[in-house]
């Protein structure tokens, strides 16, 4: 990227070379002119030499309306970028691995519409009071894996969000597992401070990495781990079993969350143990997580830019469409 003016810049300069086409274009027309010139003897024209139709005073025109329609293609190609806004801001510097359950009993109604749409929606809420720190992903049920690592890019974050559900990994409750991937992706950070929250509505039954184990290496690491278990007390509307259509049956069953567990590996990594019973429960303690976790470092410059290319292109196909309609209509000439 190349500075052209104080705010404009090219992603892509190397079109712009394109451009020495247009006066490779008018030699070439000049030459073949020559080669092509025809000696006839004509009568005197002095009389009416002085008339001019607009016709005749507008057409050697049209070749360069045809030239700026070339220059603005290429501009386009080049892709322009205005610098908005240049801003300086205290960031956070925190890397934050979330692990999400999308178990079956994600689906439970005890949270309206259920406890993984309430998971979601404050989930990405709390993704938008950080604005400035790299946030990941990772989702298990009964094996895990990466939905998203960690990125600056919070609107690819919160799609992957948005579309987590049920079924998409074999069912179970892989603590470990989930822990184990979100700890993975943070070993090689070089952030001012590590955390994970990891969100669960179950007791750890698959996975062949315990929990524990998981945890451990997390404090090895210096990485702070927030448990929040999801559910109401007592019994729930839950999916019970599925039939081979694919769609849950659901029946009442009891809420299980291995509080203990979950209490265990925050106070082993220097974090805390949250119950959330309600949606509200669920907001407060994202809210308290974000105030915990506020660490100021040096004052980083940030640049926000504004594709321009559009308006490069939309004019320039402007002209180029006002050149063949009108060489092809008024001033249409005979082969």
């Amino acid at each position: 990227m190349i500075d052209v003016f104080s705010d404009i810049t090219f992603v892509s300069p190397y079109f712009l070379s394109l451009l020495i086409l247009i006066p490779l274009a008018l030699l070439w027309k000049k030459r073949k002119g020559k080669d092509q010139k025809i000696h006839l003897q004509m009568p005197d024209l002095e009389p009416i030499k002085s008339i001019r139709s607009i016709r005749s005073t507008v057409f050697p025109y049209l070749n360069i309306l045809k030239a700026v329609s070339f220059v603005l293609f290429v501009i386009a190609l080049a892709r322009p970028q205005l610098t908005l806004k240049e801003e300086e801001v205290k960031a956070e510097g925190i890397d934050i691995m979330m692990i999400m359950d999308i178990s079956s009993s994600m689906l439970a109604q005890d949270f309206k519409p259920d406890r993984l749409e309430v998971s979601k929606k404050v989930a990405i809420q709390f993704v938008d009071k950080r604005p400035y720190d790299r946030i990941g992903l990772v989702v298990f049920s009964g094996e895990s894996f990466t939905q998203c690592p960690l990125t600056t890019d919070h609107r690819v974050l919160k799609d992957f969000l948005d579309g987590l559900q049920c079924g998409l990994l074999e069912d179970g409750t892989a603590i470990g597992m989930g822990l184990a991937s979100a700890v993975n992706r943070l070993k090689d950070s070089e952030a001012k401070s590590k955390v994970i929250i990891l969100l669960t509505d179950g007791v750890n039954n698959s996975g062949y990495i315990k929990p524990m184990t998981a945890a451990e290496i997390a404090q090895e690491l210096e990485t702070k781990v927030y448990t929040i278990g999801v559910g109401s007390v007592g019994q729930a509307l839950s999916p019970i079993s599925r039939r081979s259509d694919g769609r849950y049956v659901f029946g009442m069953a009891k809420v299980e969350i291995d509080e203990g567990l979950l209490n265990q590996i925050s106070e082993m990594t220097g974090g805390k143990y949250y119950r959330a019973t309600n949606e509200q429960n669920l907001e407060a303690i994202y809210a308290e997580i974000d105030r915990l976790e506020k660490t100021e470092m040096d004052i980083t410059t940030f640049k926000r830019y504004s594709e321009e290319y559009g308006r490069f292109l939309s004019i320039g196909l402007f002209i180029f469409l006002l050149e063949v309609v009108l060489r092809h209509s008024i001033f249409k000439t005979l082969p």
